[in-house]
């Protein structure tokens, strides 16, 4: 059965929805968009968008493998007070990732937070795997 086109453009939406989620999360994580600029992105969301937000970055945070380290970091270069409750969950060991289900009004708290510590843990995993030495040539 195809689906309908109310049920193509609900799922294009998405689509584009979770690539701009992407893009704008990517721009601060390698520096080109500031943070407060992408929170400010975020703010202008409603609120089931912001839990999608929160539970994409979530994921992508788990992807990079965070470490304790990373969390405090994160937490530091965010500017969240370190006993907020996103703050507390992402320094746990193993991290807790249920920002999504975090109250609306903390919604921008766990945004700084999590972008953060992706920006920092993405780094570190470059910096780890990715930039190898060169070869020497002969």
């Amino acid at each position: 059965m195809e689906p309908s086109s109310g049920d193509r453009t609900s799922s294009d939406d998405g689509r584009t929805f979770r690539r701009e989620n992407e893009r704008v999360v990517n721009e601060i994580a390698q520096g080109l968009r500031t943070l407060d600029s992408g929170v400010g992105w975020f703010s202008g969301l409603g609120p089931t968008r912001q839990q999608e937000v929160l539970q994409e970055v979530a994921d992508y945070a788990m992807q990079a493998q965070i470490t304790p380290a990373d969390g405090r970091a994160g937490v530091v270069r965010s500017g969240v007070k370190p006993t907020a409750n996103p703050a507390v969950m992402i320094c746990m060991d193993p991290p807790r990732y249920g920002f999504a289900g975090l109250p609306t009004a903390e919604h921008v708290k766990a945004c700084r937070v999590l972008v953060s510590v992706f920006a920092i843990a993405d780094a570190r995993r470059s910096e780890t795997y990715c930039h190898s030495p060169k070869p020497a040539r002969r």
